[in-house]
C-alpha cells in the first residue's frame, strides 16, 4: 500500500468514526481473508424477521430461540447466499439474520479486483430493490429479477437451507402504492442515510483459527440473546450516572449487587509467583463461599486469575471497565449468561473509545482505588 493510500485510508478510519464506518488501517481488504460482517437497517427497524421461542428452551426442541423471517428477510438471505455467484472469490460461510441486524461470515479466497466494501455494496443495492417492492410497494425492476433471486433463503447461521412461505412473518410495515412512494426515499440521497441497511458495515478480521468457532456459535447463539434481553431488560440496559460511594459509572448487569454485606476488593501485585496466585485464589474462593461479592478491575494477572476463577465457579462479580459502555453494549460469551443469572455487573466510570489504548498506570491505580472504595462504603 502507497503512502498516499494509506493515509487516505487512515483518515477514513478516524479515531472517532462509528464502528460501522471504520476500517482497519492498512489492511488489504481485496486479499485473502476471512471477516465477520454486521450490518444494521436504518432507524433499527425490525423488517427482516421476529424471534420467537423461549431463551431456556433446550436445542432442537420446539420452543428453541429462531428467527421467522418476513418476506423481505427471505430474500435478503437468498441475497446473502447469492454473493458467491456474483463473486467467484468471495465463498459465503454463515449467515444469522435478525429483526434489525444481519451476522455474516465470508471467506476471500483470493485475491479480488475490487475491495469486498464493493461486493458488500452491491449485496445492498440487490436488497434495496426488494425492499422498494416489498415495502414502498413499487414495482420490481428488470435488474431485480438478478441471480441472487434464485437461491436458497436461510434461517441458519451455517447452511443455506430453503425457507417455506409459509414460515414468514407479516412485515411490520406495508404501504399500498401511492405516487408519493414511487419516489425515492430522500433517506437514500443525502449519502448519511441508507436505504433499507444504514450506511456502512462492521467488519471484524479473522486472524486466529479458533476465533471462527467463536463466531459461529456467536451467530447460532444471537436469537437466544435477543430472547434474555427482552425478558430480562433491567440486567441488559445501560444505565448512566449510577452513583457509587461518590463515584459515577455507566453501569450494566444487577445493580443490587452493590447491596450485599460483604464486597471484597481483589487487588495483586504484578510480582506475585504462580504459586502466590493459586494460593490467593483459594483463599478469595473460601470467601466467596462464604457470601462475599468480589470487586476489581481484574487487571493483574493475580486479579484475572482470582476474577476468572470466581466466574467459572459461578459466584458473583463487579468488574471494573477501562473503556466506557456505549448504549447498545451487552456482555459478551458466557458473561451474557452471567448477567441474566444475575450475578455479573460491570462498571465504567468513563467514556467510550473506539481507538485501541494501552491502559495507564495511573488509570489502573485510579480502578483499584475505585473498587476499594466500593468496597469500603
Amino acid at each position: 500500500m502507497t503512502e498516499e493510500a494509506f493515509k487516505a485510508q487512515a483518515a477514513f478510519a478516524g479515531e472517532k468514526k462509528p464502528s460501522m464506518l471504520r476500517r482497519r488501517v492498512g489492511h488489504d481488504y481485496a486479499g485473502r481473508q476471512m471477516y465477520m460482517i454486521t450490518m444494521v437497517t436504518e432507524g433499527r427497524r425490525p423488517l427482516l424477521g421476529q424471534v420467537v421461542g423461549c431463551s431456556d428452551a433446550p436445542k432442537g426442541s420446539p420452543d428453541e430461540p429462531t428467527v421467522r423471517l418476513t418476506s423481505l428477510g427471505a430474500e435478503v438471505a437468498r441475497e446473502w447466499w447469492a454473493c458467491s455467484a456474483h463473486h467467484p472469490e468471495i465463498a459465503v460461510v454463515a449467515l444469522q439474520l435478525m429483526p434489525d441486524h444481519l451476522h455474516g461470515v465470508l471467506f476471500v479466497k483470493e485475491q479480488m479486483e475490487k475491495p469486498l466494501g464493493m461486493a458488500l455494496r452491491g449485496f445492498k443495492q440487490a436488497c434495496n430493490r426488494h425492499y422498494r417492492e416489498l415495502i414502498l410497494g413499487q414495482q420490481p425492476t428488470p435488474a431485480s429479477q438478478s441471480p441472487a433471486s434464485q437461491s436458497p433463503a436461510s434461517q441458519s447461521p451455517t447452511s443455506p437451507s430453503s425457507a417455506s412461505p409459509s414460515s414468514y412473518v407479516a412485515l411490520p410495515t406495508q404501504h399500498t402504492p401511492t405516487a408519493a412512494s414511487q419516489k425515492r426515499d430522500r433517506r437514500g440521497e443525502d449519502r448519511t442515510h441508507g436505504l433499507l441497511f444504514a450506511k456502512g458495515y462492521n467488519d471484524r478480521i479473522l486472524f486466529t483459527g479458533g476465533r471462527l468457532e467463536r463466531w459461529l456459535n456467536y451467530l447460532e447463539d444471537n436469537p437466544r440473546r435477543l430472547l434474555m434481553k427482552r425478558e430480562r431488560p433491567d440486567l441488559f440496559r445501560v444505565q448512566r450516572n449510577v452513583q457509587v460511594a461518590d463515584l459515577s459509572f455507566s453501569a450494566l448487569g444487577n445493580l443490587f449487587l452493590l447491596d450485599r454485606p460483604c464486597l471484597l476488593q481483589v487487588q495483586c501485585s504484578r510480582r506475585l509467583t504462580d504459586v502466590e496466585i493459586q494460593q490467593t485464589t483459594e483463599y478469595f474462593m473460601k470467601a466467596c463461599q462464604r457470601g462475599a461479592v468480589l470487586v476489581s478491575p481484574a487487571i493483574s494477572p493475580g486479579e484475572k486469575a482470582v476474577m476468572r476463577a470466581a466466574f467459572e465457579h459461578g459466584y458473583p462479580v463487579i468488574v471494573l471497565l477501562e473503556n466506557g459502555l456505549t448504549d447498545l453494549a451487552k456482555p459478551g460469551g458466557k458473561r451474557m449468561d452471567a448477567c441474566m443469572e444475575g450475578r455479573l455487573l460491570l462498571l465504567a466510570p468513563w467514556a467510550h473509545h473506539n481507538e485501541r489504548i494501552t491502559i495507564s498506570r495511573s488509570q489502573c491505580l485510579s480502578l483499584n482505588e475505585m473498587a476499594r472504595a466500593i468496597c469500603a462504603r
